[in-house]
């Protein structure tokens, strides 16, 4: 069970460290679609929040489009893009070909009668489908322009995974963008999901929302560290950025000396890897961290222990997108 940490002698809000810590977890899957939140009542036991203060956490996750409240039932994650079920039913293509979904139906049948199953028949629609898209359809991944930085990590890794050409736009462009594109597919963090969808749907775009690691061994790394550890994160994301520290703060309160660079700053990341002991990092910025600490080897005593992580986007989200682009 996932587990949630307060430290109200923060500066931090309380509400701001449960938000980010239930965000965090519903993006890395921890929290699947269709999970329940845990009754605020149960989280009050576990954080010594007042009730209160979870209802308002619950509802900024709600007005973000992650999760919907269910009367009477509680809080659920709320499933995204490809994750619908009945979604064929408020698709807006049903609205120009109304008979659409009875050809799908009748061939789906005629599939299930000769002893597919669905699963076996969902891929030979997709094989089918993506074979007569390939050859037009984009890749486009999306992030707010004030982060950019984690849609160029997302670029990065999708590009090396999927070995096709991927186009990063900002999220105030996507609309503009897929004005100019017949097909395509949208891929976006779930941090991100709601406007992402709001953009797409009146284009009969599709978005596919991927899970970002989870981070397990860099979380027991950071709370194994020495009280009074000077800790540096480095990431091509300042929203990665600003999300690790709350959720170390939440962990560890002022037990750590944290500090954090973007992997573009080379003056805070000069002074990061001449301070910290331990340094985590993206697979992106590995490379300008070692190349930061060679620099600064003479003046360094002992150099930090550098720690890159696994890929930001989860593996099953990788092989998702694979089966959806007809790539596996």
């Amino acid at each position: 069970m996932v587990q949630f940490h307060i430290q109200p002698d923060s500066d931090i809000p309380a509400s701001t460290q449960l938000f980010n810590q239930i965000r965090f977890a519903i993006a890395s899957r921890q929290f699947p679609p269709g999970h329940r939140l845990p009754s605020t009542r149960a989280l009050a036991m576990q954080t010594g929040l007042h009730r209160n203060t979870i209802s308002k956490v619950y509802r900024q996750l709600e007005d973000i489009g992650l999760v919907d409240a269910q009367a009477g039932s509680g809080i659920y994650v709320r499933a995204q893009g490809s994750e619908l079920s009945g979604a064929r039913l408020r698709s807006p293509i049903l609205e120009q070909h109304p008979q659409a979904y009875k050809v799908v139906q009748k061939g789906l049948d005629e599939l299930l009668n000769q002893g597919c199953s669905l699963n076996q028949a969902r891929e030979l629609f997709l094989a089918e489908i993506d074979w007569r898209l390939r050859c037009s359809a984009r890749v486009l991944v999306t992030a707010p322009g004030q982060d950019i930085g984690v849609g160029e990590l997302m670029t990065q890794e999708l590009e090396q995974a999927l070995r096709i050409p991927v186009q990063l736009v900002p999220m105030e462009q996507l609309s503009d963008a897929l004005d100019q594109a017949h097909s395509g597919t949208v891929v976006t963090s779930r941090y991100f999901i709601g406007e992402a969808e709001a953009t797409a749907a009146p284009k009969s775009v599709r978005v596919i929302p991927i899970d970002i690691y989870n981070y397990a061994k860099e979380i027991h790394l950071v709370r194994s560290l020495p009280k009074d550890t000077c800790f540096g994160i480095v990431s091509l994301s300042s929203g990665i950025l600003r999300a690790a520290e709350v959720i170390i703060h939440s962990l560890r309160g002022d037990d750590l000396l944290v500090m954090t660079a973007q992997t573009g700053d080379a003056y805070k990341l000069n002074a990061l890897v001449r301070t910290a002991r331990t340094i985590i990092c993206d697979q992106a910025s590995a490379g300008a961290v070692k190349t930061a600490i060679t620099a600064a080897r003479d003046d360094l005593i002992r150099p930090p222990q550098v720690v890159p992580c696994e890929n930001y986007i989860g593996a099953e989200s990788i092989s998702l997108l694979k089966r959806e682009l007809g790539l596996s």
